[in-house]
């Protein structure tokens, strides 16, 4: 097997040699999980648009629906246009709808193919909402032309809310007045502020035991349209905290890539259903997992996680928000995209040491399917920093 020498935290190299791939255990096709499991999607620029990079987006759309391909055939739904797609970070709104289109129009050709993708108000320029109705306003539109497109909801987290709602009762309207209007229940998504710092004091409270009070009076005021949350605070005890409290038949999606594996696990009180960032970059194991939990066999789950587990909190340490990079990485040393290049430039958000650990450690999780590929991609990468792997 090859053998590359990857940098470290002091800078020296260390010989590390890629394993031999082993085979994941056989499973049912079409998957059938015991979980709701969903893989939130990364995007694929377009690495030959004569462009701005910084300024312009411009998608491989072959490229970028073929992955949602990859994450049905594990049976994944499809989270699209969340923030692993960019989404406020290089994907603006008419890309994203276009995304949504276009992936509605692929999961048709997909026999049991679920697609629901993010509303929100990032179509609006900094000051362009004025006052809550404007921000209600936004929701309205994306929720329509989404649903238009033939996509279920995610109801994301608005930063221009959090700008100029005044306090908890201004989230209590807004969510009300777009829940009562949507045609399906939906998901909504409470993104903390690791992930995003312009949502800082979400719900109306720094506080996260006043604002999670605020959140449960949201879902229990339309629970008829909440068909769950997804709750990514990276905080597993106040995660079960807020599960026990919700609403017979209202699901708890964890977005905690940090605690997945026994969060999903769960024990007799209960468990989460998922919608994660990490099952982008961990889906063969992530569906062998999901596929031996649902026979019964949770050691084999526990077992096939446990590798994932420290490389998704690798990918997701501070900042929280730079781990896209870290999923468009492996993606491209697994062949699922010619090209290590992001919309914004977000390729270099993240040091060459960090992603030579993250190389290390998805070898060591069973995750780097043809590791001469693999190893050919990291040495080209490497030399483009000056070191000679």
């Amino acid at each position: 097997m090859p053998t590359i020498r990857l940098p470290g935290a002091g800078g020296a190299l260390t010989p590390y040699t890629l394993p031999l791939p082993k085979p994941w255990p056989a499973t049912s096709t079409p998957r059938k999980f015991n979980r709701v499991a969903f893989a939130a999607a990364h995007v694929v620029a377009d690495a030959r648009a004569d462009v701005d990079p910084w300024l312009d987006e411009v998608l491989d759309w072959d490229a970028t629906i073929a992955y949602r391909r990859h994450l049905w055939s594990h049976g994944f739904g499809v989270a699209e246009a969340m923030d692993t797609a960019q989404r406020g970070m290089g994907l603006g709104w008419p890309t994203a709808l276009e995304l949504v289109r276009r992936s509605a129009d692929a999961a048709r050709d997909v026999t049991g193919a679920v697609m629901f993708a993010g509303a929100g108000t990032d179509h609006l320029a900094p000051g362009d909402a004025k006052c809550v109705a404007d921000v209600r306003a936004a929701y309205e539109m994306q929720c329509e032309a989404i649903e238009r497109a033939g996509g279920r909801i995610i109801l994301m987290a608005s930063r221009a809310l959090a700008k100029v709602a005044r306090g908890p009762d201004d989230y209590l309207d807004v969510y009300a007045r777009v829940l009562s209007q949507v045609k399906a229940p939906v998901i909504l998504h409470w993104l903390g502020a690791m992930f995003d710092p312009a949502l800082e004091g979400y719900w109306g409270h720094d506080d996260l035991d006043a604002a999670t009070g605020v959140c449960l009076r949201v879902i229990r005021g339309s629970v008829a349209k909440v068909d769950g949350i997804k709750v990514s605070l990276l905080d597993d005890a106040r995660e079960i905290a807020m599960r026990r409290e919700l609403p017979a038949g209202v699901r708890m999606y964890t977005g905690d890539d940090f605690n997945f594996a026994a969060l999903i696990g769960g024990n007799a009180e209960g468990h989460s259903d998922a919608l994660l960032g990490i099952f982008d970059a961990i889906a063969p194991a992530a569906s062998a997992a999901l596929s031996a939990l649902a026979g019964g066999d949770r050691a084999t789950f526990d077992a096939i996680l446990a590798p994932t587990v420290p490389l998704s909190r690798h990918l997701f340490k501070a900042p929280t928000r730079f781990y896209k990079t870290g999923v468009v990485f492996l993606a491209w040393l697994n062949g699922h995209q010619s090209h290590f290049t992001m919309l914004g430039g977000q390729q270099s958000a993240r040091s060459i040491v960090h992603l030579a650990e993250a190389l290390r450690l998805a070898g060591d999780a069973n995750l780097l399917h043809d590791p001469d590929l693999a190893a050919s991609r990291m040495r080209a990468l490497l030399a483009v920093h000056g070191i000679d792997g």
